[in-house]
């Protein structure tokens, strides 16, 4: 399969796109705001401690304060636990997912060595309201929510994580060769000169102690630094900002997944050329500048594939299609026949439909990076076979995603539950925001509707007013509608009243909006 790595760059803005045999897979967007710190370290001060949460708000310099909870938090038995946690059977069950461009190692480093292992705090008894702490961003804010930090520091390299809280040696999971996997831990044990927690990624497997002591100094020199810098900076303020987005995709999937990339900003192919020779010298990659009339995203086609991730109705090649739907807690995703009428029976036609949405549901999900509880309703299946198949494909095409997922059985009702790390903001809500005119609701009053609510509110102060004649200001389509189908309204309530009632159009109003006056003439 053919990968390839197309990066536009703007003034403010940054967009990577992964392409499979010329298929967008993937989309990672960076914007200087505050949306793209994960994996910045700040030095924070902390507002608030919240013993009924076990958890705290912490100021690291933006509106909204971070999220800090309890097993987040540093503390002096930490060292003492992990060593403990070492000893077990399954020591390198920890390890970092290869290629997730928005530090997804950050939560995960630092949760596994602590279950079960850490004894029971409360968050009163770690950290107090005005202390200045050393954190980083585990989750860029999402919706609603501040960001979520932790005192568990990741510094990701090409080869390794450096974890300087902890004391602890992970290898990751696709690095599978045992021999492999007791050498790398070997040989880091014979040059380590500190108890700081390392993870190898997936681009150790085969490497030599020279450049493994080359990565072990750039590392822990970068960690010196940034202690120097917290001494001598007041909170709240940034400490470390981590690599670009163009930087990480070089790092984390040139190396180890695309074939090459292709970058539209002279400037920043020749920082990326710089960038290769100073820390992958001996990795002979591909990168290209495009040079081309046109948009690179254009060139590319990728720019109408990004639009369609927008909608939430999606259309299969067969005539059926997917709706997405997301709310605050889950997303909903619901298969449908369509124009799909099938060339056999009933059921085959399901299951052809099934089967052909499992693959765009995965893709769309990729793409969206949908994350959190997904809710899947696929069209009811009679056969158990049918219903295999279905649930077999979906396990396989979920494969190709690098975000941990977790797939529940088919339910009686034809629904799937998963649920998909998640990381930072979703395509959605990075492109989009609510509606000006509905609020996000996605619905409006009918027209009909508005026509009889305004009749019921005419009716009621019909008693309370004093003048001789009603006047009542809406939209223009909705006067339209009372001037023409629903002019019976008010003429029965002329009638009724022995009032006349003005309508007058004010086409700055919300369709819904409108309001009654009394008048005397």
């Amino acid at each position: 399969m053919l990968k390839e790595l197309v990066v536009n760059t703007a003034r403010h803005e940054t967009r990577v796109a992964l392409l499979e045999n010329g298929t967008i897979a993937e989309l990672f967007i960076e914007r200087e705001d505050e949306t793209s710190i994960a994996g910045n370290i700040y030095k924070g001060k902390v507002q608030r401690v919240l013993p009924g949460m076990q958890a705290a708000f912490v100021d690291i310099g933006f509106n909204q304060a971070a999220f800090l909870y309890v097993d987040d938090v540093l503390d002096d038995t930490s060292h003492k636990m992990v060593k403990q946690f070492e000893q077990e059977p399954d020591d390198d069950s920890d390890s970092e997912e290869e290629g997730e461009l928005e530090n997804s190692n950050l939560e995960k480093n630092h949760t596994s060595w602590k279950k079960g292992l850490k004894p029971e705090q409360s968050i009163e008894d770690l950290i107090m309201e005005g202390q200045e702490i050393l954190v980083q961003v585990a989750k860029s804010s999402i919706g609603s929510k501040g960001p979520r930090i932790t005192t568990h520091i990741s510094l990701a390299g090409r080869y390794m994580v450096l974890m300087p809280t902890v004391d602890h040696i992970g290898i990751s999971k696709r690095i599978e060769n045992d021999a492999e996997r007791s050498r790398l831990k070997e040989l880091l044990l014979s040059i380590r000169e500190n108890d700081f927690g390392y993870i190898f990624r997936t681009a150790a497997e085969g490497i030599q102690e020279d450049a493994l002591k080359k990565e072990i100094s750039f590392l822990s020199k970068t960690w010196e630094d940034i202690l120097q810098k917290s001494k001598v900076t007041s909170a709240p303020s940034l400490i470390y900002r981590d690599l670009t987005i163009t930087y990480r995709a070089v790092r984390d999937l040139l190396a180890n997944e695309a074939d090459k990339l292709i970058i539209d900003s002279r400037d920043e192919y020749e920082n990326v050329q710089t960038f290769l020779k100073k820390f992958m010298p001996d990795v002979g990659l591909s990168v290209e500048l495009y040079s081309g009339r046109e948009s690179i995203f254009d060139a590319y086609n990728i720019e109408g594939d990004v639009a369609r991730a927008l909608k939430k109705k999606v259309w299969l090649k067969s005539g059926g299609y997917i709706v997405i739907e997301q709310t605050e807690a889950l997303v909903a995703i619901d298969v449908n026949t369509g124009r799909y009428v099938g060339k056999h029976n009933f059921e085959e036609t399901i299951l052809k439909t099934n089967l052909e949405a499992v693959k765009e549901i995965s893709y769309q999900i990729r793409l969206r990076n949908i994350g959190g509880i997904i809710i899947i309703d696929f069209i009811d299946m009679k056969k158990d076979q049918h219903k295999e198949k279905v649930m077999s494909g979906l396990n396989e095409a979920m494969k190709k995603d690098k975000s941990q997922t977790n797939i529940l059985p088919l339910t009686e009702l034809g629904l799937v539950q998963m649920t998909r790390k998640r990381i930072r903001r979703n395509l959605t809500r990075t492109l989009c925001e609510a509606c000006f005119y509905c609020n996000g609701d996605g619905m409006l009053l009918s027209g009909k509707s508005i026509c009889h609510k305004i009749y019921r509110d005419l009716v009621t102060e019909a008693g309370d007013i004093m003048g001789n004649r009603f006047t009542v200001k809406v939209h223009p389509e909705i006067a339209r509608l009372l001037h023409g189908e629903e002019k019976h309204l008010i003429s029965s309530l002329e009638n009724r009243f022995s009032k006349p009632i003005a309508i007058y159009p004010e086409p700055h109003y919300h369709i819904e909006e409108y309001h009654i006056f009394e008048s005397i003439s």
